[in-house]
């Protein structure tokens, strides 16, 4: 039997040469300058452009990206083709393509007042080009927040020790916030404190387990779980999908996202993050240490080897509650944020790139980020490796809790009792989730407020309205996740967020190529063109095969297929066909627009200076007011140039 330790150091060998070499080669390549003015300086309000201390804003920053997708897809992988293809995109794609990704967004979104990279991309290829961005990425959004809803409340459904702590722990958070930004107390001493009020946080969740409605059939709950609602809970909307609590906590789930959303970022978002980001350093770097130590000295609970196969096949294994799939395109798409990730684009350039103390700071907190995502699907491997069984037998929705029973089996290693390493691991992956569905929401709230700019009408005012921005999001959110199955919501969700990837990484060729004719464009230009490629394959495949030919097409499943099923069906083929007409739309104008630089056409001057001939460089920028005056003239250019599009 092969050690899960072998896919540990193999990782890590991977992940520290990307660090060490293709990361410092980047920042050079960008000219990061730790003199140079970052927005969250320049236009400090105490609402969203807050200077932050690096370890507080890397907190912030790993946490929202490092939400459940890197657990759910490298486990849903290795469920249907095996853990070494799963292996192998993380291990190599991570620090070639995703740290890549996330990095150049969050450089770019500094070079251009930290506007997001619908706004970066409409500097150069004009308002049309930057709407059909935006709109995409609202459209991901959506699909973040339903299918992280839904896994939240999975988990807590399984481990509803976690529901206690989470609960705790969003108390706390609350309270830090005040501590810090209100009363300026010391940060040391508190977050001392704090965090380890969030760890016994875990000892009450043990103790005092919370459920919203009665278990159904043969599940049940630990013994001591207090449960809110004695009735059966039979109306809530998605029940008989799921079932009542599991429909209640998504409910639940969606109204915190709102109200964190509207909340300043000082309230909620940068303590939380930053308390959450130890418990995902503990629960990340934890598990990886405890591999070691149960496999060099014998400590771990049960042997800690992989009883799953390698491979099972181009077309997968039927486990999992999933329809047999080609590893070629879906394999890429299921795995999804834990090799690279369109939604962290809209992380690093919608809130990370506000908090930005130095410019330096880029290549820790974006390339450094995201192979901590990495790390955290390669903990995800390991646990379901070790329990595969188990989580093959009862299909994804029991899959995805074997994450705290395998990390609960990794923690024996120190000696840790699986029932309180277990329910610590559950609240490690409700922590990731929560942040990426509340920092979702506060995206997808930026996106319209982007696509609106300036009100004029009352309902654009409407529209640009925080409340009713980011209610829209979860309203469409709620209709989707209640009325799909997983096993469609998810491959749709990843198809979409590697294919925003794609375009992420299209805006960052698009804006080197502007700022300099002599930069090449391979770092980026070529992970455009894989990931655009998969996912446009992946998309149609999903549409076209999974819900038109397997759903609408066959006479059967048409005859028991209920309202809701044709609605969800009808509305993941719209998705899957407008985003796939989005992106394809948006790499034509890219490229024609990177043509046209490079062959001796007008260089747009959106990283400050006017156009001139030859090298031009970050270090010629004088203020900001120059970068502003040099985009209005890039806005004006692009609009003419994309007037045929």
């Amino acid at each position: 039997m092969v050690q899960v330790i072998w896919l540990v150091l193999g990782v890590l060998a991977m992940f520290s040469a990307g660090y060490l070499g293709y990361s410092r080669y980047l920042a050079n390549f960008v000219d990061l300058d730790e003199e140079r003015t970052t927005p969250a300086h320049e236009y400090e309000d105490g609402q969203e452009y807050v200077p932050s201390k690096k370890p507080v804003l890397l907190g912030h920053h790993y946490s929202s990206i490092a939400g459940g997708a890197p657990i759910v897809g490298p486990i849903t992988a290795a469920l249907v083709w095996g853990w070494v293809p799963a292996v192998l995109w993380v291990a190599i794609g991570n620090p070639l393509m995703g740290a890549v990704h996330d990095f150049m967004s969050l450089s770019g979104s500094i070079r251009h007042e930290g506007k997001s990279i619908g706004s970066i991309i409409g500097s150069y290829l004009g308002e049309r080009g930057k709407n059909r961005l935006l709109w995409f990425a609202f459209l991901t959004i959506i699909l973040v927040v339903a299918v992280f809803a839904l896994v939240v409340g999975i988990v807590l459904d399984a481990y509803p020790q976690a529901a206690t702590a989470s609960i705790i722990y969003i108390g706390l958070a609350l309270a830090f916030g005040v501590y810090l930004y209100q009363l300026d107390l010391p940060f040391i001493p508190g977050t001392v404190a704090f965090v380890a009020a969030v760890f016994a946080g875990v000892w009450v969740g043990v103790q005092y387990p919370l459920a919203l409605f009665p278990a159904v059939g043969d599940a049940s709950y630990p013994a001591g779980t207090i449960v809110l609602f004695a009735s059966s809970g039979a109306w809530l909307p998605g029940a008989e999908l799921f079932n009542p609590n599991i429909a209640a906590w998504i409910v639940v789930v969606l109204l915190y996202a709102f109200v964190a959303a509207v909340l300043p970022v000082w309230t909620l978002l940068q303590p939380r993050d930053y308390l959450s980001s130890f418990l995902l350093y503990a629960g990340v770097g934890g598990a990886l240490l405890a591999i070691i130590v149960g496999t060099v000295f014998g400590t771990a609970a049960e042997p800690l080897t992989i009883n799953t196969q390698a491979y099972y096949g181009f077309w997968g294994s039927d486990v999992a509650s999933f329809a047999l799939m080609p590893l070629f395109p879906l394999l890429f798409i299921t795995i999804a944020c834990g090799t690279i990730s369109g939604f962290h684009s809209l992380v690093s350039s919608g809130t990370t790139a506000k908090q930005l103390d130095k410019e330096t700071d880029a290549r820790l907190i974006g390339y450094g980020g995201m192979l901590g995502e990495g790390l955290l699907a390669t903990v995800a491997l390991c646990t379901v490796v070790l329990v595969a069984d188990v989580a093959a037998s009862g299909g994804i929705g029991l899959a995805l809790p074997n994450f705290a029973t395998g990390g609960g089996v990794i923690f024996t290693s120190f000696g840790i009792p699986a029932s309180y390493g277990a329910p610590f691991m559950a609240l490690v992956l409700v922590s990731f989730l929560l942040t990426s569905t509340d920092t979702a929401a506060r995206l997808g709230r930026y996106m319209l407020e982007e696509i609106v700019e300036t009100p004029e009408t009352t309902t654009q005012s409407v529209a640009a309205n925080r409340y009713f921005s980011t209610g829209v999001q979860v309203v469409l959110a709620y209709v989707l996740v209640t009325s799909g199955r997983w096993e469609d919501l998810w491959p749709l969700f990843g198809g979409a967020n590697q294919l925003l990837a794609a375009l992420a990484l299209l805006t960052a060729t698009v804006w080197l190529a502007n700022w300099d004719e002599t930069k090449q464009l391979v770092s980026t230009g070529v992970p455009m063109v894989v990931m655009a490629s998969i996912t446009v394959l992946g998309l149609l495949w999903l549409a076209l095969y999974q819900n038109i030919a397997v759903k609408l097409l066959d006479s059967s499943w048409m005859a028991d297929a209920t309202v809701l099923d044709l609605v969800g069906t009808s509305l993941q083929i719209v998705i899957a066909f407008v985003l796939v007409g989005l992106a394809l739309s948006l790499v034509r104008m890219g490229y024609s627009n990177i043509q046209r630089v490079r062959t001796g056409g007008e260089v747009a001057a959106a990283d400050g200076g006017e156009p001139g001939e030859g090298e031009r460089s970050f270090g010629s920028r004088t203020s900001i007011d120059e970068q502003r005056e040099s985009i209005g003239s890039s806005d004006e250019r692009s609009e003419s140039e994309g007037s045929d599009d």
